[in-house]
């Protein structure tokens, strides 16, 4: 067998010795090489997580059935994935199109490691833009009395696309404790980072009445906790008293586009792991 296979083993468990030697000793077994490796041990919740790419002679089923005794033995949660493939992805969105846009570029100049198979709303705004990508686009109106029943067409969308991954780009609706407990660690979302401060409506407003010269952005993983998940990414874009709240709003919807574009990559390319409330992203 002379041909290469490529894939991403990530791996986290209690920290002990022997876990990188454990891995290494099955990949050299398969005359396997790492190509890149991160690593890091959480002095304060005692786990230990490790991402690395490798390649070699070998297939996914064997290097599967060669590691899994090593995951047994550590009580690992591990994955093992082809590198270079693009996560399935279904997106969401309302009536902002900054970060949806933003998306749907990357994929086409084939800067974003995600393949964007349907597109859900609850209105119709940006049918024709996700059509023009010969992508589905799919209209899921919710009100307070059909939000069970459109939360079911969600589910039906992201199991009939086999979407792995789901993105909130600017999706402005709240997900019943139940579906996100079901999308738990595969729904990001991204918000500007004026919370908890500045709430509700034209919180640029709020911040432009106070004088905020910072403006940020935060991705995050979807938890019945509103808008209080594990931060994958955060940035900010730094203002001034020269800015109108309608500058505020066009520096702001750059962070937020920039954010969720790093962290829908890092989490396709898995480098992200929940620790707790929090995350480790080993880039």
């Amino acid at each position: 067998m002379t041909d290469s296979s490529h894939f991403v083993v990530t791996a986290s468990c209690a920290d002990r010795p022997g876990i990188i030697a454990a891995i290494s000793r099955e990949l050299v077994r398969h005359d396997a090489n790492i190509d890149e490796c991160q690593q890091f041990g959480d002095p304060q919740t005692g786990r230990f997580f490790i991402r690395a790419g490798v390649h070699g002679p070998v297939d996914e089923d064997t290097l599967r059935a060669s590691l899994a005794p090593v995951a047994d033995r550590f009580g690992m949660t591990w994955g093992l994935f082809p590198a270079q493939q693009p996560v399935k992805t279904l997106v969401l969105v309302s009536k902002l199109g900054h970060c949806l846009n933003d998306l749907l570029y990357r994929q086409q100049v084939g800067s974003l490691p995600i393949d964007i198979v349907a597109v859900g709303s609850n209105h119709l705004t940006f049918q024709k833009l996700v059509s023009s990508h010969d992508i589905p686009f799919h209209h899921v109106p919710i009100t307070k009395d059909t939000k069970e029943i459109a939360e079911a067409r969600l589910l039906e969308l992201i199991d009939g696309s086999g979407a792995e991954l789901v993105i909130l780009a600017r999706y402005m609706q709240v997900l019943s404790p139940d579906l996100c407990e079901r999308l738990a660690g595969r729904a990001i979302n991204i918000h500007h980072s004026f919370l908890p401060s500045f709430r509700g409506a034209r919180p640029y407003h709020q911040a432009h009445e106070r004088g905020v010269k910072l403006i940020g952005a935060t991705a995050h993983y979807v938890t019945p906790d509103l808008d209080e998940g594990p931060i994958i990414e955060q940035d900010v874009a730094r203002i001034d008293h020269g800015y109108s709240p309608a500058d505020m709003v066009v520096a702001g919807r750059d962070v937020e586009s920039q954010v969720l574009a790093r962290a829908v990559t890092w989490h396709a390319e898995h480098r992200v792991f929940v620790n707790g409330p929090s995350t480790v992203v080993l880039r």
